[in-house]
C-alpha cells in the first residue's frame, strides 16, 4: 500500500512517516501543497494524508484537485481546525475522514487501516464520465469529445490520450509518463506513434480559429494549456 503525506511540520512527518513504514506501508513525503499536488497527480496512491494547511497550495485545494480530476483516492485530513463549518467544508471537498491535532498516533493507524479496508466503489485511477478543460469536454464513455458546441469524434487511444492530457493540465507530460499511463510499459510503440497520435488528435481539436491546445516541449514531452511556446516543426 502507498500513501501520500503532506504537512509542513517537520516534528509530525518524520515520526509519523516511520510509524507508518514499520506498518508495513510505502510513504512518500511532501512538506508544502505544490510538490504535494504534482506527486498526488503524477503517482497512483493508495491514501492521501493531508493537512489543511500548507505552502503554496493547501490540502484543501489538493483534495478538491484530484477529485475534480475524477480521482477517487481516499483522502484523510490532518488540521488543528476543529469548528463544524471547518469539518463540513473538508468533507464537502471531497474528504473521507478528519482528524484533529493533536492527535494519538495509534487513533491515526486506526483511522488508516479503516480507509484502507473500505471496498472502493470505483476502480482507481478514476476517469470521471465527463472530463473539462477550458471550452474542451470529453465524454468517456461515448469517446466523444466537444470543443466548445462541436463534437469531435475520437478512436480508444485518442480518448485515452487525451484524457490523460485533461487530467494533468498546464503540466508537462514526459514521452515516458505518457507511454506508461496510456499503453503501458509492456506495450510500449515506437516513438514516432506518440507524435502520430499527437498530430491526429490536433487536427481533430485545434480547427484554425480556435486557439491551439496541445503544445509540444521540443525534446521532453507535450502540455496541454493555452498561450504557450512551442516549435513549430512538432506541430
Amino acid at each position: 500500500m502507498r500513501i501520500l503525506l503532506v504537512d509542513d511540520e517537520a516534528e509530525l512527518t518524520e515520526p509519523l512517516s516511520r510509524l507508518l513504514q514499520r506498518e508495513g506501508y510505502q510513504v512518500d513525503v511532501a512538506t508544502d501543497g505544490g510538490v504535494g499536488s504534482q506527486l498526488a497527480a503524477e503517482h497512483a496512491y493508495d491514501l492521501l494524508i493531508l493537512d489543511w494547511m500548507l505552502p503554496i497550495k493547501t490540502g484543501l485545494e489538493i483534495c478538491q484537485q484530484r477529485r475534480s480530476q475524477g480521482d477517487a483516492t481516499p483522502v484523510l485530513f490532518l488540521t488543528a481546525k476543529d469548528t463544524l463549518d471547518d469539518r463540513v467544508a473538508g468533507l464537502d471537498a471531497g474528504a473521507d475522514d478528519y482528524l484533529i491535532k493533536p492527535f494519538e498516533l495509534r487513533e491515526l493507524l486506526a483511522r488508516v487501516r479503516a480507509l484502507l479496508r473500505r471496498p472502493p466503489t470505483l476502480e482507481r485511477p478514476l476517469l470521471a464520465a465527463r472530463l473539462q478543460y477550458q471550452d474542451l469536454a470529453l465524454d468517456m464513455e461515448n469517446q466523444l469529445a466537444y470543443r466548445g458546441d462541436r463534437p469531435i469524434d475520437l478512436s480508444e487511444k485518442e480518448t485515452q490520450l487525451l484524457a490523460y492530457l485533461i487530467q494533468h493540465p498546464e503540466q508537462l507530460l514526459t514521452h515516458a509518463q505518457i507511454y506508461e499511463a496510456v499503453w503501458g510499459e509492456a506495450h510500449k510503440p515506437s516513438s514516432n506513434v506518440l507524435a502520430a497520435q499527437m498530430r491526429l488528435l490536433r487536427r481533430k481539436l485545434e480547427q484554425e480559429h480556435e486557439p491551439a491546445l496541445i503544445h509540444t516541449i521540443y525534446g521532453k514531452g507535450y502540455r496541454l494549456g493555452t498561450g504557450l511556446l512551442e516549435n513549430p516543426a512538432e506541430r
